[in-house]
């Protein structure tokens, strides 16, 4: 059984190769099926709630990324924080000092050397705004 944590980099796996092969992520995670790939439960949880509400995630991010727009964002670094954004907003099993916690890690060990205060300071402005409900 992988851990939430290695589900979650399989998602984002998922999720960037979707993105920067301009296809859906259900026919990436298709694929990855069919090539016998382990693709957690919660990896697919991740994959659907990122795929349905990515409008919405787009819309945030672009609101709260001083500077940028998501389509000058580096493609690893957009996956990761429709990640981060996605666990904050629609995940309420998730603490939001877990989602950052975890969003910030897989940025600073898969991207630049910039990307995890950048992914911090984004998804910490979205969780100031819109806290957990008690």
């Amino acid at each position: 059984m992988a851990s939430r944590r290695e589900a979650r980099r399989t998602a984002i796996d998922v999720l960037y190769q979707a993105d920067v092969t301009d296809r859906e992520p259900e026919s990436v995670l298709a694929d990855w099926v069919d090539a016998a790939r382990e693709v957690p439960s919660f990896a697919r949880e991740l994959i659907a709630g990122v795929a349905a509400r990515q409008p919405d995630i787009d819309l945030l991010l672009e609101e709260r990324s001083q500077g940028w727009s998501v389509k000058r964002m580096p493609p690893l670094d957009r996956t990761i924080l429709r990640v981060g954004i996605y666990e904050l907003r629609w995940r309420d099993d998730i603490p939001d000092s877990v989602a950052i916690s975890e969003a910030v890690e897989a940025a600073n060990e898969l991207s630049t050397e910039d990307s995890g205060r950048f992914v911090n300071g984004v998804l910490g402005t979205i969780a100031r705004e819109y806290p957990a409900a008690p």
